[in-house]
């Protein structure tokens, strides 16, 4: 099997330089925790990128009823999100990360949010005001959605691909140098069977080094040990233990990384060396 590194892509000099004069300006402006001022910056930004043009303020005698509920749209103030209707949310907390939140989904929502090498760095600088901790070194792809952001850990060196859910009602971490494949779902919070109001928070945990792949979910609770790795559609209600491949729902051993420790393979692995 040969090895393939990923290309160094870069926009023109430019560009880049509007970018990273952009992002670093909201960075900024986004130091200033007040809530009234952070939904106004955003409401202004999401103006500019999708109108073209500077804010300008809703006007019944200028505008009609769809170019005013779009222009009222942009401001955070105006928007509800899901995670706002759950009883156990944190009010303050969540408040003074909600517009923010909404600039990273209205952002990937616009055409800038497919610019690859933009976005990465975008949704960086707006990861970094919004998660419990985000360490150095993180990617994270279009269309991710998380819950309330406070109860979100992501360490160094991980990367989150396009359409992961990362459900952080109870608490989720990420560990150093793990991976999260597209459409996965990560959650940490459960209900009861008899009463669905009745809620569960607790805390999932990925790796370190781990692996989450194509559409399989965790669900609340389990802990993906060291160099796990949950294969494609899988559903994971149990521990995954350091090395392990599982799959299937629910999930279940198929193998241990041969990388792993002598101790940890089956007995036929270390007999065959395989």
């Amino acid at each position: 099997m040969q090895r393939f590194e990923y290309r160094n892509l870069m926009p023109t000099p430019e560009a880049e330089k509007a970018f990273l004069g952009w992002i670093e300006r909201l960075d900024r402006d986004f130091q200033d925790r007040d809530i009234e001022r952070r939904s106004a910056i955003v409401r202004d930004t999401l103006h500019e990128i999708y109108l073209g043009r500077k804010y300008e303020a809703p006007d019944p005698a200028r505008h009609s009823p769809a170019q005013l509920a779009q222009l009222y749209g942009f401001d955070p103030r105006n928007a509800t999100l899901e995670p706002e209707y759950y009883g156990d949310m944190d009010a303050a907390k969540y408040a003074e990360r909600k517009p923010l939140i909404w600039l990273w989904m209205m952002f990937d929502r616009s055409p800038l949010g497919l610019n690859h090498w933009l976005g990465f760095r975008m949704r960086y600088m707006i990861a970094s005001h919004v998660l419990k901790h985000l360490g150095k070194n993180v990617k994270i792809f279009h269309g991710v959605e998380i819950s309330y952001g406070y109860n979100l850990t992501i360490e160094d060196n991980c990367v989150i691909h396009k359409y992961v859910l990362l459900d952080d009602r109870g608490e989720i971490i990420i560990h150093e140098g793990s991976s999260v494949s597209d459409y996965a779902n990560i959650y940490s919070h459960s209900h009861d069977l008899n009463d669905s109001m009745l809620v569960s928070n607790v805390l999932t945990e990925i790796g370190p080094k781990a692996r989450i792949t194509y559409h399989a979910t965790v669900l609340s609770g389990v802990n993906i040990g060291e160099h796990g790795l949950v294969g494609s559609m899988a559903v994971v209600p149990k521990n995954v233990e350091p090395y392990h491949i599982v799959v299937g729902i629910p999930a279940k051993t198929a193998k241990v990384k041969t990388i792993a420790p002598p101790e940890l393979q089956p007995a036929a692995e270390r007999k065959s060396g395989t």
